[in-house]
């Protein structure tokens, strides 16, 4: 017979409750802040929720009512500089956020609105009916309400998507050497999902001072916890990460506070992350003013004995029995936060003069429709002071290397120079500089704090490294072995990093490179071998750029580490181990966006191009004889392409060929030639030609993978296609 030994994971896990000692011993000051935040919250959520009703509301309103105890008890004696996200949920998070900064931590309770009060109530409504006024001047609207000044980071409408980016914030203030915080809201739903599973494994192995707070309100939208895993006490997820838990009535905010304190005790002591999770009920349906049972998947009763629990009601009967409130004190409260919201509302809406009875938005308030596609990045203006030069001009000594290694000398100097670059992804530490070498030297130069080798979980690193960069403490430098990873992370890389800048208002800069090879000719496959141009193209708020030779790796890398955006920053595996050679000096120049380089001067035909493509096209022209004009885009996105110089080449040309290497499906060629001809077509004399690869990803043949991607041949075969258009010149 087998022997079996009972194994304990040795982590904390722990299941707290208040006992009348509690609350005799709790500070009124404490309790007063406590049941004034929730009266705040509450009457805020009531007035939106009225507004929904009368369709001022446009988008979901999805109430918290229920829900404050757990917000205000963890969050009532942040800091400011503490931070929080939540989800799609998550007005009384931020408001107990915005509260308690705007209060510094005490209210009272016969004063509970003064004018910074009000003010931070009348922004909040106008953000969550999308007027100018609002934090992000409506365009975050109700699920994502940001206020950084308060460290109200953003709430989030991905599921779990808040995760990885808490994290990240979390791991910025402990770079930074602070003893801040930061806390991660979500909901039952979330727990099940990778974005928040992977991050509390990355929190853990970095010792992030990161909280997961888990509400549980016991659904999703109507699908029961029960019918989402086997175990609804979600806290349980810590045991599998060696993170402690408690768990706590989330209708008595108090238990949630003593909690609270015992984890950030653990945090602020540099003892990592932290994970709460509390029964909390919401009292409505998902979205909008009327209770779950309206749509037959809770009970009546099943509501009736959750609202018997508001935690408004057992604050104020502790306060009352305490001698801390009379009756008529505890009435004011809720008097004082209905008024302040019905001042805030009569600001913002009006009687309207056209129908009858109802109202409407105050006209006036609504933001400039000119302004919709601002903020989507910076203007770049952050390069003005650096040393724009292309290469060729510098004079002076150069020196032979290849190009995988001005990678690393790149990162290197730019490291030496900026101490908040922190280069991270899986194996850049090890095996001399990553599976290529472009990280060759860096870890033996700045450490394992500045080179961080990371799991196999793209999603949470990138999502790590945009909460850092978003906090702007860390710029990260990302590397994504293949990158066909990114759609393992695709909810960071897209809907977080392209789009928090425009989304928040243009409130956070995104000072973060992504870092990725291009394998094509490798071997390894259909999962390994795309180029992400053509994709990252169609994305608002990334750059792009592309090298295709050393000395302008270092100008346009340097260039995308003083950006402001998230850059992604394409290498070709081709050029790794090519000979080459950069200036003999250091290596501090600039290549703007704007700065495509003519590699070749010509008459009949524009050829567009990127990366080893370049010396592919090239070749092809001298095969041909064909007098064309090529030209190295460089930088590949629509805000930084070189409109000027393809336009100046076009006019002269009549005719375009775009070169890549790539499949056809996500190519970049076919978002390019769209806005070409959009721009330029009344001096195109023929069609806009292309090569690219097949419609397939390449193969692990070595015979298909050839016939799958374009290379010198495949250039000839599309000038010969425009000769044949011109006549056969």
């Amino acid at each position: 017979m087998p022997r079996r030994r009972k194994l304990e994971t040795g982590v904390s896990w722990v299941e707290l409750t208040t006992t009348d000692a509690d609350w005799k011993q709790a500070d009124p000051q404490l309790l007063a802040t406590m049941l004034g935040e929730m009266h705040l919250i509450r009457a805020f959520e009531e007035t939106v929720l009225e507004l929904a009703g009368a369709g001022l509301v446009h988008g979901p309103a999805h109430s918290s009512i229920g829900q404050e105890g757990g917000a205000v008890g963890s969050i009532l004696t942040l800091r400011s500089s503490d931070g929080v996200n939540g989800s799609h949920r998550g007005h009384h998070q931020f408001l107990a956020k915005a509260i308690t900064h705007v209060a510094d931590g005490a209210l009272a309770l016969d004063r509970l609105v003064d004018a910074p009060m009000q003010t931070m109530l009348d922004r909040t409504l106008s953000e969550i009916l999308g007027l100018a006024a609002g934090f992000s001047g409506g365009r975050g609207g109700s699920m994502h309400l940001q206020w950084l000044e308060a460290g109200a980071l953003g709430t989030n409408a991905i599921v779990g998507g808040g995760a990885p980016l808490a994290g990240g914030n979390a791991w910025a203030q402990r770079f930074a050497g602070t003893d801040d915080v930061t806390i991660n809201y979500f909901g039952d739903g979330s727990s099940q999902i990778g974005s928040v599973l992977e991050s509390m494994n990355l929190a853990a192995a970095w010792r992030t001072p990161v909280m997961f707070f888990i509400e549980n309100n016991l659904y999703a939208v109507s699908t029961h916890a029960s019918e989402a895993s086997v175990d609804t006490r979600f806290s349980v997820r810590g045991q599998g990460f060696s993170i402690p838990a408690w768990r706590v009535d989330g209708m008595d905010p108090l238990a949630v506070h003593l909690a609270t304190q015992d984890a950030l005790a653990r945090m602020r002591a540099g003892e990592g992350p932290a994970i709460i999770e509390a029964e909390v009920y919401r009292f409505f349906h998902q979205n909008g003013p009327f209770p779950g049972s309206a749509f037959g998947y809770r009970t009546k009763d099943e509501e009736r004995e959750w609202r018997a629990r508001d935690p408004l009601a057992l604050v104020a009967r502790k306060m009352r029995e305490l001698g801390h409130a009379s009756d008529a004190e505890l009435d004011a409260v809720r008097e004082q936060a209905q008024q302040a919201m019905s001042d805030a509302a009569a600001k913002l809406v009006e009687q309207d003069p056209e129908r009858e009875g109802k109202r409407r938005i105050v006209p006036a308030l609504w933001p400039d429709p000119a302004v919709v596609d601002t903020g989507i990045r910076g203007d770049a203006s952050e390069l003005d002071a650096l040393d724009a030069r292309e290469p060729a001009e510098i004079g002076g000594e150069w020196r032979d290397l290849k190009f995988v290694d001005a990678v690393a000398e790149t990162m290197a100097r730019r490291m030496a120079d900026d101490p908040r670059v922190v280069v991270l992804g899986e194996d850049v530490h090890r095996l001399g500089g990553g599976t290529n070498g472009a990280t060759k030297g860096l870890v033996q130069q700045f450490g394992p704090e500045r080179v961080v080798g990371t799991p196999i979980s793209e999603n949470a690193f990138f999502g790590f490294a945009t909460g850092a960069a978003l906090d702007g403490r860390i710029r990260p430098i990302v590397e994504f072995m293949y990158p066909d990873f990114m759609w393992v992370a695709a909810d960071q890389v897209f809907n977080q990093a392209g789009k928090a800048r425009h989304m928040f208002g243009d409130n956070n800069a995104v000072p973060l490179v992504l870092r990725t090879k291009v394998a094509m000719g490798s071997g390894y496959g259909s999962q390994h071998l795309m180029d992400p141009a053509g994709i990252f193209a169609t994305q608002a708020g990334w750059r792009i750029v592309a090298a295709s030779s050393a000395a302008d790796y270092v100008g346009l890398m340097n260039a995308a580490l003083a950006l402001e955006d998230p850059v992604l920053v394409i290498e070709h595996m081709d050029l790794y181990g090519a000979a080459d050679r950069v200036p003999a000096g250091e290596l501090d120049y600039i290549i703007p966006p704007g700065s495509a380089a003519i590699r070749r001067a010509g008459a009949d035909v524009t050829v567009l191009t990127y990366l080893s493509m370049v010396q592919h096209a090239l070749a092809a022209v001298e095969e041909t004889g064909i007098d064309a004009e090529v030209i190295d885009l460089r930088w590949l996105d629509r805000a930084s392409l070189d409109w000027e110089t393809i336009g100046e080449s076009i006019r002269k040309t009549n005719a375009v060929l775009i070169v890549e290497q790539g499949a056809q499906g996500p190519a970049y060629g076919a978002w390019l030639a769209d806005e070409i001809q959009r721009r330029f077509f009344d001096w195109l004399d023929q069609p806009i030609e292309r090569v690219t690869g097949g419609e397939a990803s390449p193969s692990i043949s070595k015979v298909l993978e050839r016939a799958a991607i374009a290379g010198t041949e495949e250039v000839v075969a599309g000038l010969e296609r425009v000769r044949q258009a011109l006549g056969g010149n």
